[in-house]
């Protein structure tokens, strides 16, 4: 069996900030380790999310990643987060799929997208 991406560590200054940010608006669960690392659970069973305090030396917000999380409907969960703070940027339409941005409080890329329901 071929090894499972299970994990994604983000380096970003304030751990706190991110972790409150991923539990709100994600529903992850958190648990603080040694050396101020927090463990996010995804409660979904889907990746969970190490956040891992940046070097001074490190400059936070500038990677080749984004964090995509799968939903049916765009618009609709658009709507269901700016209820609850976060505002997601236009609706961008791809080849049989909708997907909208965002940026966590470290400046680290988010998406909701609806790729893995597209018909191909």
């Amino acid at each position: 069996m071929p090894p499972l991406l299970n994990r994604l560590t983000l380096y970003v200054r304030n751990t706190e900030t991110v972790a409150e940010f991923y539990c709100r608006y994600f529903g992850y669960s958190a648990v603080h380790a040694d050396g101020g690392l927090i463990e996010l659970t995804a409660s979904t069973g889907g990746c969970d999310l190490l956040l891992h305090p940046l070097a001074k030396s490190r400059k936070a917000g500038q990677t080749l990643v984004k964090l995509v999380f799968q939903v049916v409907d765009v618009e609709a969960e658009k709507l269901a987060f700016a209820e609850r703070g976060l505002d997601f940027g236009p609706t961008h339409k791809g080849d049989g799929y909708q997907f909208a941005n965002a940026k966590d409080p470290a400046g680290n890329a988010i998406s909701i997208s609806n790729r893995i329901f597209a018909r191909t």
